[in-house]
């Protein structure tokens, strides 16, 4: 009897790591985790820059792949995984270090914490399974506008006082979690959409640059 075949040797993790959107993916990743370095020395400013351009890039790899031709179908599968999990640290972890940082850490501001990582848990394990309703919409809000409306947010933070400003973050990021699960069915954008996010960002980010400058 002849030994059975087995399967070939898998190429090394890096291999697929320095491929070119899942680089873009990784570039996205390091703006997120400066994301929650700002977020917890309290310089909101930079944290907001540094999430919304986590945003770009997680709106840039797929348009990357897109145009990319010779890619494996291991690179696309790596690509939609490592993205996945980017996306969980960008819209779901970050958000909910800025909401415990913007509460100074008050045991009270813990549970919405859980909620905002809990929720984008269980929206991309479900989107991971069961994918998108049909090829252009989301079951429940995308996970990225967490981050873009809460950017959009911080700009008035200093219209009210700060404990007022940390409770309304807290519901604003509730909402925003009960939208991720919900039911509804919401667009998935793309196209020339690409090119407004990334001057809402540019926007976004001259103003908090200003702040950061004038502060």
């Amino acid at each position: 009897m002849s030994a059975s075949r087995q399967p070939a040797a898998p190429r090394p993790m890096l291999w697929f790591a320095r491929d070119l959107p899942n680089v873009c993916s990784l570039v996205g990743l390091l703006s997120a985790v400066l994301g929650v370095y700002f977020a917890i020395r309290g310089v909101f400013p930079a944290a907001m820059i540094a999430l919304l351009w986590a945003v770009v890039f997680d709106w840039s790899d797929g348009r990357i792949a897109r145009r990319m031709k010779g890619r494996t179908e291991g690179q696309r599968a790596f690509g939609g995984q490592l993205d996945s999990l980017i996306d969980l640290v960008s819209f779901s972890v970050a958000p909910a270090v800025v909401l415990l940082s913007v509460g100074r850490f008050s045991p009270w501001f813990v549970p919405g914490a859980f909620v905002i990582v809990a929720t984008g848990v269980i929206r991309l394990s479900h989107f991971n399974v069961f994918g998108l309703v049909d090829d252009s919409t989301y079951r429940g809000l995308a996970l990225d506008n967490n981050v873009i409306i809460l950017a959009l947010l911080f700009v008035f933070r200093h219209a009210v006082s700060a404990p007022v400003f940390a409770h309304v973050v807290y519901v604003a990021l509730m909402a925003l979690a009960a939208l991720n699960v919900a039911s509804i069915r919401t667009p998935k954008l793309g196209g020339r959409w690409y090119y407004a996010v990334t001057l809402y960002a540019l926007c976004l980010s001259a103003i908090y640059g200003w702040q950061l400058l004038s502060g």
